[in-house]
Order: C-alpha cells, then sequence, then structure tokens
C-alpha cells in the first residue's frame, strides 16, 4: 500500500472531508479533491474571496477500493472528465490524474460542444503542462485519509 502526504485547499480547515454534491459537476464528478503537489494548493486556496487556507492529510490506500488512476492526458482521461462534465456518475472510490486547468477546460468544453474535434483538443492541449489532482467519491475512500493539520496563508502565501 503506498503512502503519501497530500493536500485539499480552501477557505476553512476541513478536519472531517465530506464528499458533497454540488451544482457543477468537476474533472472526476462530484468528490474529495485534494492534490500532491503543496505550491498547487497554495495557488487554489488563493483564489477568490476568503482567507487561504491549505489543510494537510497522510494519505494510506486501503485495500479493497476501486482506483481509476490516469498517469498522463490521453483519451481515456479526456472521455471519462467529458463523461463526468456532462453529469455522468461513476463507481469508483478513488479517481487520481491531470487537472484540466481553466486553459485545458475550455478545450474540453469546446470538444463536449463539437466546436472542436479530438485530434484539434490535442493539438491545442500539446503544449499545456497539467496539475496533479486525486478526488474521493466514497466514505470507504474517505478513510484513507487521516488529518494532519492545515496552514492558514497570507496575502502572499506565506503561513500565518
Amino acid at each position: 500500500m503506498r503512502e503519501m502526504i497530500i493536500y485539499h485547499a480552501g477557505k476553512s480547515i476541513v478536519e472531517f472531508p465530506e464528499v458533497r454534491k454540488t451544482k457543477y459537476t468537476k474533472d472526476f464528478s462530484w468528490g474529495f479533491y485534494c492534490t500532491k503537489d503543496y505550491k498547487q494548493a497554495e495557488r487554489w486556496a488563493k483564489r477568490g474571496e476568503g482567507t487561504p487556507i491549505v489543510n494537510k492529510y497522510r494519505f494510506k490506500l486501503k485495500a479493497g477500493l476501486s482506483v481509476l488512476k490516469f498517469e498522463e492526458m490521453n483519451d481515456e482521461w479526456l472521455d471519462f472528465i467529458a463523461e463526468c462534465r456532462s453529469g455522468r456518475l461513476h463507481d469508483y472510490d478513488i479517481v487520481e490524474g491531470p487537472m484540466a486547468d481553466d486553459t485545458v477546460w475550455s478545450y474540453v468544453n469546446d470538444f463536449l460542444n463539437g466546436t472542436i474535434s479530438r485530434k484539434q483538443f490535442w493539438v491545442l492541449a500539446e503544449f499545456k503542462y497539467p496539475t496533479h489532482q486525486i478526488s474521493f467519491h466514497t466514505i470507504k475512500a474517505l478513510d484513507c485519509l487521516t488529518y494532519e493539520g492545515s496552514d492558514i496563508l497570507n496575502d502572499r502565501g506565506n503561513q500565518k
């Protein structure tokens, strides 16, 4: 079993993560989203109004969970994101892989709307460097997380 530290960015301390259904689905559908990249979590935390907070968790994968992992952006990844963003649900406990940032998401949206072809998507996305995300979609998946603390950041991203 692998173990690593991951981060959840937001405007509040999240000692007990939850999966919440929201108005919009994300790349891998509704879930509790984290990243293994602290700098990325800082950037996410500083978006919008409010005090930026980076929550830290020890993640240890437990046996018996259904996990889908994308090593890179590829056709399977694109199709999965397109389906999730369109409202399709899946049965995975955990999904991990590249994150479609705002630029890549606009290309995904164009692909979904038929404005661009799959081939055109890959030409546009070729030099985009995706970030990392891991999402937890069930209570069993959330049980893999142990809260380790939170960093409250100031406007420069430094800890207060």
